[in-house]
């Protein structure tokens, strides 16, 4: 009884949530205020800046925000597939936050957040492919419909003409969709190039789960690989 009136006057105070996204070549912070994003700043580039970059952005959106790590409620961070050392070191630092600051961590498929991103950016789309890179003619993917729901859920796969046939039509997002460009242009299928990962996609997920208290321990908590080593170069 005394846990859930806590939570209730936790609840009823401004929760900032800060969000890290770096299991891909983006590198991308957020933070959110009761469930709506504040500010964001990322890089997207052909290189992974993560080890250069991530504090900075952490330091940059809570300065923005007029905030310290103190006032922050929890974190958010992407839990995989992706690149290994993208998604080491984001875990890395966000668990060596919320330790410190005591503070619940929150994981987020990457795929998920992924798609959330396509929706934000294209909101009339209907299903969605979500495929990252995961070297040579290999991607960890997953299929969704409109309203967020999987129809195909997180996979490494290496796909072929026909692959995911069942689905169609659908438009892929992702750094791992330019791989089947030519082997599926004559299907039902579109492809975006222009559609980058964001810590933003995570807002709306982190939220809903700090609501349900669904957290991670922070003690023990690793990525989610999917594959046993992706270097992401």
């Amino acid at each position: 009884m005394e846990l859930d009136l806590n939570w209730k006057l936790e609840m009823a105070k401004c929760t900032y949530i800060l969000h890290i996204e770096t299991a891909t070549k983006s590198c991308s912070v957020a933070l959110s205020k009761n469930g709506n994003r504040l500010h964001c700043v990322e890089e997207h580039g052909d290189s992974f800046v993560h080890g250069e970059k991530l504090a900075l952005f952490i330091q940059h959106v809570l300065s923005e925000a007029r905030i310290n790590p103190s006032d922050l409620a929890a974190i958010s961070i992407s839990s995989g597939p992706g690149s290994y050392t993208g998604l080491r070191i984001g875990v890395s630092v966000a668990k060596g936050m919320c330790f410190a600051l005591s503070i619940p961590l929150i994981s987020i498929n990457t795929l998920q957040a992924y798609e959330k991103c396509a929706r934000i950016q294209y909101p009339s789309l209907n299903s969605i492919c979500v495929m990252i890179d995961a070297r040579r003619m290999e991607v960890f993917s997953a299929l969704f419909n409109q309203a967020g729901t999987f129809l195909k859920t997180t996979s490494a796969e290496i796909l072929d003409e026909v692959s995911y046939k069942e689905f169609e039509p659908f438009t892929c997002v992702g750094d791992g969709s330019s791989k089947m460009m030519e082997f599926w242009k004559d299907r039902s299928i579109q492809f975006l190039d222009n559609c980058h990962l964001s810590a933003i996609g995570q807002v709306e997920l982190a939220y809903s789960k700090y609501l349900n208290q669904d957290f991670e321990d922070v003690a023990y908590f690793e990525p989610n690989y999917v594959k046993e080593f992706y270097s992401g170069s």
